[in-house]
C-alpha cells in the first residue's frame, strides 16, 4: 500500500497553503499591474521568462498561460527569443537567486533598461539584488537550505517529502496560476478567448 504519496501531496498542499499568508501583497500588486499594464498596450511590450531545471518548466508553463491571455511572451532558451529592449519585461525564477545562467541572463536585461521581476526565495541574492520587483516566495531550494525559525518552524519543511527544489517550485507554480486569474478578471479574459489562443496543431 502506498504511503508517501498523499503524505507527501499533504505536505506540500500544508506548506503552498502557509506561503500564500507570508507572500508580499504590495509586491505581487507591483507584479500585476506591470503584466496588466503591458498587456493592455497591445503587444509592444516583450515579456522574456527565464528559469532552470524544474524553475524553467513552471516558467514554461506560466508563458504559455500569459499567451493564451494574449501577452507578447516568450521563454529565454527558444529559438525564436527576439532582443530584449528598454520598457520589456523580463520575469526570472530562481529559488536560490544565484544560479548563474539566471544571474548573468537578469544582468544583461537591466543593462538594456528592460524591467526585471524576481521570484525567489532569498531577496538578498544576486538575483534579487538586480531586480526591479522581488517577490518572495517560501521554499527550500536544492542549493539553501532553509533553517531559519520562519521556514522550519512556520512553514514545516520535511526534506525527505519535498526533495531538492520541490516546495519552491510548487509554490511558485501555484503563485503563478493566482497571477494569471487576477490578469484575467483585471483585462477581462474569459475562458473562451483563452481557448481561442490554445494551440490547435498538437503532436
Amino acid at each position: 500500500m502506498v504511503k508517501y504519496v498523499f503524505e507527501t501531496m499533504r505536505e506540500i498542499v500544508s506548506f503552498i497553503q502557509n506561503a500564500i499568508d507570508v507572500i508580499d501583497p504590495g509586491q505581487t500588486e507591483r507584479f500585476v499591474s506591470l503584466l496588466a499594464t503591458a498587456a493592455r498596450e497591445d503587444g509592444d511590450r516583450k515579456i522574456l521568462v527565464i528559469g532552470a531545471g524544474r524553475s524553467g518548466l513552471v516558467g514554461r508553463a506560466f508563458a504559455m498561460r500569459l499567451m493564451h491571455i494574449g501577452l507578447n511572451v516568450y521563454v529565454l532558451g527558444d529559438t525564436i527569443v527576439p532582443s530584449i529592449s528598454k520598457g520589456d519585461i523580463v520575469i526570472a525564477i530562481s529559488g536560490s537567486g544565484k544560479t548563474k545562467l539566471i544571474v548573468t541572463a537578469a544582468e544583461t536585461a537591466k543593462n538594456v533598461g528592460a524591467t526585471v521581476v524576481a521570484l525567489t526565495t532569498y531577496p538578498d541574492s544576486p538575483l534579487g539584488k538586480i531586480a526591479d520587483i522581488v517577490v518572495r516566495i517560501p521554499g527550500r531550494t536544492k542549493h539553501l537550505e532553509m533553517d531559519d525559525y520562519f521556514a522550519r518552524q512556520i512553514l514545516g519543511i520535511h526534506e525527505p517529502l519535498a526533495p531538492l527544489g520541490t516546495l519552491f517550485e510548487d509554490t511558485t507554480l501555484v503563485f503563478l496560476d493566482g497571477i494569471c486569474v487576477e490578469l484575467m478578471q483585471r483585462l477581462g479574459k474569459k475562458e473562451e478567448e483563452l481557448k481561442r489562443r490554445h494551440a490547435n496543431i498538437e503532436i
